[in-house]
């Protein structure tokens, strides 16, 4: 369980900033009150999808995806984020406390294709090589593109020399 903290409009934009141009399913794992979901699907990812524990905030993420009129376009799922497959996710972004990163780095590892890009926000992966970061302080967000996070591992793996 991770406690809510709603993402500043600054942090929505970085995040959504290091994703232009991109394409195929757009993720957020632990979505929240579904503001990047929604913010993503009006900048052309999709489709776009928020998976969310809390039943308070699944309220109020289709709440918000109604207001902006986007309402059976966007998709809310009560899943546990360790319990969805993510093989055909190409953006994922994750704004998680610093505790669930290793044991998410590995699952995204296990799963992702290797043309996907992860999106953090407030706090990086600590053990992967960010392809582009933006912001400074709580604005911060990082982007990995999973070919490069795999090369990095690889060599570190087969004890790169100095």
């Amino acid at each position: 369980q991770v406690p809510f903290q709603p993402s500043g409009p600054q942090q929505v934009a970085n995040a959504l900033a290091l994703l232009q141009g991109r394409t195929g399913k757009t993720v957020d794992l632990g979505s929240g009150d579904g503001r990047l979901v929604v913010e993503a699907y009006k900048q052309g990812l999709r489709p776009a999808v928020g998976y969310e524990l809390n039943p308070w905030l699944l309220w109020l993420s289709n709440y918000r995806a109604w207001m902006a009129g986007y309402r059976g376009k966007v998709s809310f799922l009560k899943k546990d984020l360790w319990k969805v497959n993510l093989s055909d996710c190409y953006n994922v972004i994750v704004f998680l406390a610093p505790s669930v990163k290793p044991p998410l780095a590995a699952k995204l590892l296990a799963e992702l294709p290797d043309e996907a890009r992860v999106v953090a926000g407030r706090f990086p992966f600590p053990s992967w090589p960010p392809s582009s970061t933006l912001g400074q302080g709580m604005e911060q967000v990082w982007a990995y593109d999973m070919k490069e996070v795999r090369r990095a591992a690889q060599s570190s793996a087969e004890g790169s020399p100095v």
